[in-house]
């Protein structure tokens, strides 16, 4: 790649990294070129799509992720490895709307290395007898979801306000606290429809608030 061209690069990852980390993913590129002192079509030819930006964004924090995980496997205390890892993954989302909506989409999307991770990380504490026995990797993608929505609407109010919500969270997955479930866990395919609607949902809710001067 040119001196120029890797110039160019940079500036529309760093314009990028700050517009997703301030207002989410569904910042215009129009917007992130302008950002980045470049025309649209410099955008594309680098960036052929929003998801190709997306993923040169957060090639980072998806390692970041990956890391949390084998150190949580690695704790001797597979509870606190399980606490570990979703505080890390949520301190992520908390400062960052961008990689908040990645999360939503990428939790319990399909079954690569990501989801494999966590289905060990929640199959040994499960073993060691602290997470409740009946809890599935579906069930986590909705924990995940659910500080997302508290990290979004609390983002600029109340920033800590997902600690409380997690905390709450963490005392219901607890192996002591359990109490038989009024319905069965959600399929896969049940998971990925769901969230799915989830992100449209937000990224609709995103678009009425800069329609409203938000």
């Amino acid at each position: 790649m040119r001196k120029d061209a890797l110039h160019n690069r940079e500036r529309l990852l760093e314009a990028a990294r700050q517009l997703f980390a301030d207002r989410g993913l569904e910042v215009p590129l129009e917007e992130i070129a302008r950002r980045a002192e470049v025309s649209i079509g410099t955008l594309y030819n680098r960036f052929p799509s929003r998801d190709d930006l997306v993923e040169a964004v957060f090639a980072d924090r998806v390692a970041a992720v990956r890391e949390l995980a084998e150190r949580s496997l690695a704790a001797d205390d597979a509870w606190e490895g399980f606490v570990a890892f979703l505080t890390g993954v949520c301190e992520l989302q908390s400062v960052d709307l961008g990689y908040n909506d990645l999360a939503v989409r990428s939790v319990g999307a399909d079954t690569r290395e990501g989801d494999a991770l966590m289905r060990r990380i929640v199959a040994r504490a499960q073993e060691a007898g602290m997470l409740r026995p009946d809890v599935t990797l579906e069930d986590m993608a909705f924990v995940i979801w659910g500080v997302a929505g508290t990290v979004r609407a609390t983002f600029r109010t109340v920033p800590g306000a997902w600690r409380r919500h997690l905390a709450l969270t963490l005392d219901g997955l607890r192996a002591g606290a359990a109490h038989p479930l009024p319905v069965p866990p959600m399929t896969t395919a049940q998971t990925e429809k769901a969230l799915g609607g989830c992100d449209q949902g937000a990224s609709a809710q995103g678009t009425r608030g800069r329609q409203r001067g938000g």
